[in-house]
């Protein structure tokens, strides 16, 4: 089973049984948030440029499947008034082109009221993928998944900061490897974490954490 990075985008290539393409923390709708602040950036921005660079990563990299690791909408408690209309639409343009796969992250509470039809929704707990746990992040995996070897998952957001470097506020990618048993107990060996950077070109880290 073998993974690639999109070059210039943040996005995942899984080549096993079928090619599928990941990406995660979407966060659709988030305008709204931004308004608040006296920020606009146009309606449906986010729908339109996000469906937009899909289509785009499709054209180059040809897979059969689009698995979105979580956090498609940005309301967390609820659904907000924005994302009641761009939501469904965001995902009407591109089941157009592939099938797509959907794993709920912390922002997508009551998400299965705005996926239409011909969009697959799996648990939040994730899928397995061969050797491999796909999920949002925001959880610990389940014992259930601890036969896997690679887990890939989103959530973070990891942003590289440092003032002198020219990476410095970039979305960046991490790959680590953890003794198994630090995340499954009863298991031995090693297990390899890729961590997606967010797909949003807005919402993501800004500052950095300690």
């Amino acid at each position: 089973m073998l993974t690639r990075i999109v070059p210039r985008y943040p996005a995942l290539v899984i080549n096993g049984d079928e090619r599928s393409l990941v990406i995660t923390d979407l966060h659709l709708g988030f305008e709204a948030k931004l308004s608040s602040n006296n920020i606009y950036l146009g309606k449906n921005t986010s729908i339109i440029e996000t469906a937009k660079d899909i289509e785009k990563i499709l054209d180059k990299t040809k897979p059969e499947s689009l698995i979105l690791l979580g956090d498609i909408k940005s309301g967390i408690k609820s659904i907000t008034k924005t994302e009641w209309n761009t939501i469904p639409a965001f995902f009407e343009m591109i089941k157009k082109r592939i099938d797509v796969t959907v794993i709920p992250g912390n922002h997508d509470a009551n998400i299965e009221k705005l996926i239409p039809r011909g969009i697959t929704l799996a648990s939040s707990k994730g899928i397995v993928v061969e050797n491999m746990l796909l999920t949002h992040g925001h959880t610990m995996p389940s014992e259930n998944f601890s036969h896997v070897n690679k887990i890939i998952m989103g959530h973070l957001h990891p942003v590289y900061f440092e003032e002198k470097s020219l990476l410095n506020g970039k979305r960046v990618w991490v790959s680590l490897k953890s003794k198994k048993h630090n995340i499954f107990p009863t298991r031995t060996g090693e297990l390899e974490i890729i961590i997606l950077p967010s797909f949003n070109r807005y919402f993501y880290a800004t500052q950095k954490k300690i």
